[in-house]
């Protein structure tokens, strides 16, 4: 009765840390597919021209609301990133030259764990300042 319980109790756990280790590789795999943008917001244009007052308005958004994680210059390296085990964007990364203006607003707008999403904290000329002052980070 004993041995009878002891392997229910075992073949149990065994199962449990199997499916724990499904439900631990399904997360992974979903992190590393390509965060992609639906095409009809990829294909919005980017309606604020990127003037010196935009570039400095998305400048400034930008370090105070992505600098801790992306970096003051975009390298994916500020200080939050060691703290909370995150892999942000390389938004310096020349790559980034390939998702259009309403991708990368899209992005801002709907956030991916762990990033934040910005639609009802930034305004949405503040997300296309900010769409333009990224673009800066390519061309450095």
């Amino acid at each position: 009765m004993i041995l009878q319980s002891r392997f229910r109790l075992n073949v149990a756990l065994l199962f449990t840390v199997l499916i724990a280790s499904a439900l631990v590789a399904q997360s992974e795999e979903q992190s590393k597919q390509k965060w992609s943008a639906p095409a009809a917001e990829a294909q919005k244009k980017n309606p604020v021209a990127a003037s010196e007052s935009s570039l400095a308005a998305g400048r400034k958004i930008y370090l105070k609301t992505c600098a801790m994680c992306h970096g003051k210059t975009g390298d994916a390296d500020g200080p939050a990133v060691i703290e909370l085990n995150i892999h942000p964007a390389k938004l310096s990364d020349p790559r980034l030259a390939n998702e259009s203006d309403g991708s990368l607003f899209w992005k801002i707008t709907t956030g991916k764990k762990p990033m934040p999403a910005y639609g009802k904290r930034l305004s949405e000329t503040d997300r296309w300042n900010l769409v333009n002052y990224i673009r800066t980070f390519a061309k450095r």
